[in-house]
């Protein structure tokens, strides 16, 4: 293993944004709740179950992108909705309506809280930079680019696929490693010479799916055996475990930043 904690062959590093390099995904489980829970207490009375902030948001719609986790969610509950269209109203009870209703609530919370970044990420990043090793971002949130801007982490990567550029390419979201395969070939290295680092089930999959050189399993919440077993060769509750400088802020520290109020697009 090099002072990283990567194989000597891996030649780049694939990272997830929410939950790796941001603290985002708490806002995205916050919406999600929201979001489903105005929607069954409507449809099913004050006798509703809730959305499960974390199985339901773990299994269904963490790491998907915002219209997949929306479809999962609900034929986990035995309910089928119109798919409706992209444009559709946030209060539209459709497929497309309740992601953009997600995607309204989430942009809301960010705006007023704004993003962290995980210090440790940040330093990790900039470590595996300097050894020469390539790095790209991989969302399924075609908020990316603004989030990175948000905490100056553009420049830490050579490539992005995000929401934006999987609908541009057609490519499917995870569980599929279509993503990660394009950012490693839009890199110039083999799957077999990228590392995957993620925090959600869905994104493990993918990295297994890809069979990828090296996949990290990022554990914020609690679930280390799950991301095991869904693909992690090795788990670890921050980056800093696996080398590089430790973060100024201490493991996960957070650094606070602003979204623009303009942000536009949505999130996974």
């Amino acid at each position: 293993m090099t002072d990283l904690g990567l194989p000597p062959e891996i030649r780049a590093c694939l990272f997830d944004l929410d939950g790796v390099v941001t603290r985002t995904a708490v806002v995205h489980a916050a919406a999600w709740k929201e979001t489903f829970d105005t929607f069954l207490k409507e449809r099913d009375g004050a006798g509703y179950r809730p959305f499960d902030a974390a199985h339901d948001y773990d299994e269904y719609v963490d790491g998907l992108p915002r219209t997949d986790g929306v479809r999962a969610f609900l034929a986990s509950r035995g309910i089928t909705l119109p798919e409706g269209s992209p444009d559709d109203p946030p209060d539209a009870v459709t497929v497309q309506g309740l992601g953009n209703r997600k995607n309204e609530l989430v942009l809301r919370r960010i705006r007023e809280g704004g993003v962290e970044a995980y210090d440790t990420t940040l330093d990790y990043i900039r470590a595996a930079r300097a050894r020469g090793l390539a790095t790209a971002i991989v969302s399924s949130s075609k908020n990316c680019l603004d989030v990175l801007r948000a905490v100056d982490a553009v420049g830490l990567f050579d490539v992005r696929i995000d929401g934006v550029t999987a609908a541009e390419r057609g490519l499917p979201g995870k569980p599929r490693p279509d993503t990660f395969l394009a950012a490693a070939r839009d890199l110039g290295v083999r799957p077999a010479e990228a590392a995957v680092f993620e925090d959600a089930l869905a994104g493990m999959d993918a990295g297994r799916a890809g069979r990828f050189g090296r996949v990290i399993g990022v554990d914020r919440v609690g679930q280390a055996d799950a991301l095991r077993a869904h693909g992690a060769d090795v788990v670890v509750e921050d980056l800093g475990e696996l080398g590089g400088p430790a973060g100024p802020a201490g493991p996960g520290g957070p650094a606070r930043a602003a979204v623009p109020t303009d942000t536009p697009g949505g999130g996974g």
